[in-house]
Order: structure tokens, then C-alpha cells, then sequence
């Protein structure tokens, strides 16, 4: 993995390791991170920034991962909220009533993919390893927006949910958004059975492009259909962001579920608007 190209730059900050997007980072009222396995407090399979995976870590373990996560992000864990991902397109809308929420106290909601504000010095946080990690941030009206879209979540256009209701709820204009794809598993790594190709074929004849047989399995390019629905929204194909990594391929710098078997972490992506 480079430290910096066109599509991401790579923060090294002592042990810690995570990465932004350039055009993102041009927005200074903006903080966004996809985060890497290289930073935190844990051990073992989970080693060492791990957010979630209970079973296999320590409450104070990861409490701590999300401290340090909110260092990098010019906060405090009390001002984070979490989603609580069951591969819906569920997205919740969040106030500073939310926080905290799946941090440092109960989530006191479930299926909830993806998170969308307009709050200013509130961190939105999304889990990953090997999903779709999506990127919004509407400058104008200033809202921003995360979503977990794993195949289930991008089959039922997330990303499109997304920006309806950042539109019809906060009057976002899509020419203005600004989206970005993180680190997940390319199209070589995503595999699957002809049900799952099938399933996709029948939601969008379109997506007949981006599938390609290798019998007797099927490969998926989600990042490529996350794009296709963002542009279909009405964003700029030059405002849609990918930053070109693999999770499976780059497993000693990510977790993935695929790459280590399902004996892994998960990492974060999260957004704040400063005050």
C-alpha cells in the first residue's frame, strides 16, 4: 500500500495508521477517517485497533480503540454514535441526543446501516471488514453521511437511500455531494454462487456489467455498482471517490473477513463537522 497517491493518503501518526481521501481532506471544517488494523490496544487475531467483534476482545480493550479514534478525530468517545449493522438499508438520522450511542452507552436502537446529521462536533461511525465503507458530505447545506454497504446493503441501494434522504430531509442538491468508496474487497475477491449474480441481475439489468462468470462461481464489482447508483442519483462522476484498496489483498494492513477466515477485528470509517 502507498503512504499517498490520488486516491487516499496514509496518515502514519506513531502506531497509528489510517487513511483519507485528498479531496475530502480540502474541506477544513471536515474530519473523516477510514481506519487500519495498526493503532489501538488489542491482541491476538483482533491485533491491534479493533471496534467490535466482542467475542473475541475486551469491552476495555475496544473502549479504549474508540478513545484513541477520537483523538484522531478532535473529540471525545461520548460524542460518537455507531451503527448497529444487520446488512439492512436502514439509515438513521442523528442529533446530539445520539451520543454516544454504541460507544460509550447502549445503542438503544438495532438495524441501523447507515447514519446521516447535520449536527456539528458529532462523530458518525460505521464498522468494516471487507464491506463497503460510503462516504457523503454535502458542502453546501453541510450534512454528512455513512453507510455500510456490504453485497446485501448494495443490492438494496443503500448509497441511493442515502441521498434521497439527504435530499428531501436536509434539501441537499446530489450535483453538490461529495462520496467516497473506502478499503473492501475488489472484484476479484468478491465471489460468489449464481443465486447472489442472479439477485443482482434481476434488481437492475444494468448491473449485468459488472458481474463476470469464472465458473462455477461468480465475481461482483460492488464498488463499480456503488458508483453506477450514485451517478444515476444525480452525483458527479468526478465527486464519487474510490480509494482503489482491497481488504483481502492488503490483510496484514486490514482486517477481512474473507482474508483471515472470519478470525478478525473491524475497523471504522467516521466523519465530523467541527463547531
Amino acid at each position: 500500500m502507498d503512504q499517498k497517491n490520488d486516491n487516499y493518503i496514509l496518515h502514519i501518526d506513531g502506531e497509528r495508521q489510517y487513511l483519507t481521501f485528498p479531496k475530502l481532506d480540502s474541506y477544513k471544517e471536515l474530519r473523516h477517517v477510514f481506519t487500519t488494523r495498526h493503532g489501538g490496544v488489542s491482541s491476538g487475531c483482533v491485533s491491534t485497533w479493533n471496534f467490535g467483534e466482542r467475542k473475541l476482545d475486551s469491552e476495555e480493550n475496544i473502549l479504549r480503540n474508540f478513545e484513541i479514534l477520537a483523538d484522531v478525530m478532535g473529540t471525545t468517545a461520548d460524542k460518537m454514535v455507531l451503527t448497529y449493522q444487520t446488512h439492512t438499508v436502514n439509515i438513521r438520522k442523528v442529533t446530539k441526543e445520539d451520543a454516544g450511542r454504541g460507544v460509550t452507552r447502549d445503542w438503544g436502537y438495532r438495524d441501523v446501516d447507515g447514519l446521516v446529521t447535520d449536527e456539528k462536533d458529532l462523530t458518525i461511525i460505521t464498522t468494516h471488514a471487507d464491506c463497503n465503507a460510503v462516504f457523503f458530505y454535502d458542502p453546501v447545506k453541510k450534512v454528512i453521511g455513512l453507510a455500510h454497504s456490504g453485497w446485501r446493503g448494495t443490492l438494496g441501494g443503500i448509497s441511493r437511500e442515502m441521498v434521497s434522504i439527504m435530499m428531501n430531509d436536509y434539501g441537499t442538491d446530489p450535483e453538490d455531494l461529495v462520496c467516497g468508496i473506502g478499503p473492501s474487497l475488489c472484484k476479484d475477491c468478491f465471489e460468489v454462487d449464481e443465486d447472489v449474480a442472479e439477485a443482482f441481475r434481476d434488481a437492475d439489468p444494468e448491473y449485468a456489467d459488472f458481474i463476470e462468470r469464472r465458473a462455477p462461481k461468480y465475481h461482483i464489482d460492488l464498488k463499480a455498482i456503488i458508483k453506477h447508483d450514485l451517478v444515476k442519483m444525480g452525483v458527479k462522476e468526478e465527486n464519487v471517490l474510490d480509494m482503489g484498496l482491497c481488504t483481502k489483498c492488503n490483510k496484514d494492513d486490514f482486517f477481512s473477513h474473507r482474508g483471515h477466515k472470519g478470525k478478525r477485528g473491524l475497523m471504522v470509517a467516521a466523519m465530523r463537522m467541527a463547531e
